[in-house]
């Protein structure tokens, strides 16, 4: 690989058993703990203006105020997965955020979420990855209003993400239809990029496209939302694209058909995977939903991580009609999202079957 990364004083990838959106809780074990709880069966009954809870593993909370406004209510934090600091408080930022997105709203503010290791990391280092995501909070035009701090022994960083919706334009997971085409905006491959770069095998390029990528805003969420024929929208994150295209087939009562060869991919991801650079979740995600999909002959297992690596702060995956396939591309497209592709379709049955 040519023109390596500049080490870091402090590598704040070693302060931390995993990094990013790959320290989720595996979904199968997610699903295990939250399964018949109170809570979850008895929400929507009790509370008719919570339009969106935790049913159908949504991005974020929506509460409806009145008929033409909602809050979007989400946090998300996680370990480093750079070893820059400023990076690492890009990257989370970005990451809580796409969730108010996803959801069709645009942020009103945020709160920080903050675990520092005090007395392991100098104080200039914390300082860093809080200037990071106050970068990018500047960047989506809101502030970050307050937040909590605690002494804790990895680094953890974060967002509480407030934001503002119109109930009628919420999008959900169970939205899709069949016929639609499942649109991603983002390439994939960013746990694998991450794996590459623990062992140092990550190029100066490779790692400038992994940054671009994960800082990259979901702006495009708001605008989408209010395209007629879109039906349901989610974005990629530690389950990966299957997990999350699962969540959505799943509540919509559908099947789905993505074409390998049709998923936009980071600068050499499919050499790196082939090299074996995948994560542990990679396969933990596999083994919590693998049974529900069906892979053509032929595909590699390489290619199956692929299919199931965690991605920080990835695309947004759109389910929309015929007649709103150019727009949403279009509208990717005017956000900045060169990369945005037609993946696959929506279509009737009960399970996700993967072609070469």
């Amino acid at each position: 690989m040519s023109n390596p990364i500049p080490e870091q004083p402090i590598r704040l990838t070693q302060l931390s058993h995993g990094g990013g959106c790959g320290c989720k809780i595996a979904p199968a074990v997610l699903r295990d703990i939250l399964a018949d709880t109170a809570f979850a069966t008895q929400m929507a009954t009790a509370y008719p203006d919570l339009l969106v809870g935790i049913e159908h593993g949504d991005d974020a909370a929506v509460y409806r105020l009145n008929d033409e406004q909602a809050i979007v209510a989400t946090t998300d934090f996680f370990m480093p997965i750079v070893d820059d600091p400023f990076e690492f408080g890009r990257i989370a930022a970005t990451n809580a955020l796409s969730d108010v997105y996803a959801m069709g709203g645009r942020p009103l503010f945020a709160l920080a979420i903050v675990g520092m290791p005090i007395g392991k990391l100098p104080n200039e280092v914390i300082r860093q990855i809080l200037a990071g995501g106050e970068a990018v909070c500047k960047a989506a035009g809101i502030p970050i209003a307050g937040g909590h701090s605690i002494d804790a022994p990895e680094p953890i960083y974060g967002l509480v993400g407030i934001g503002v919706v119109d109930p009628r334009k919420v999008k959900q997971n169970n939205g899709g239809q069949a016929g639609d085409h499942l649109i991603l905006g983002k390439p994939l491959g960013v746990g694998i990029y991450s794996a590459a770069l623990k062992k140092g095998l990550l190029s100066a390029e490779q790692y400038a496209a992994m940054i671009a990528a994960t800082t990259q805003l979901n702006t495009a969420g708001a605008d989408l939302a209010a395209t007629a024929g879109v039906h349901a929208m989610t974005d990629i994150t530690g389950f990966g694209l299957l997990g999350h295209l699962l969540e959505i087939t799943r509540a919509s009562n559908l099947s789905a058909q993505v074409g390998l060869g049709r998923l936009p991919l980071l600068p050499g991801v499919a050499e790196l995977a082939q090299g074996g650079h995948v994560t542990g979740a990679s396969g933990r995600n596999w083994a919590s939903y693998g049974s529900e999909v069906s892979l053509a002959g032929g595909i590699a297992d390489w290619q199956q991580a692929l299919l199931t690596d965690p991605q920080t702060s990835g695309g947004l995956l759109v389910s929309c009609a015929t007649a709103a396939r150019d727009t949403v591309l279009e509208t990717f497209r005017r956000h900045g999202f060169a990369q945005a592709a037609e993946i696959g379709r929506l279509q009737a049955g009960r399970d996700v079957a993967i072609s070469v």
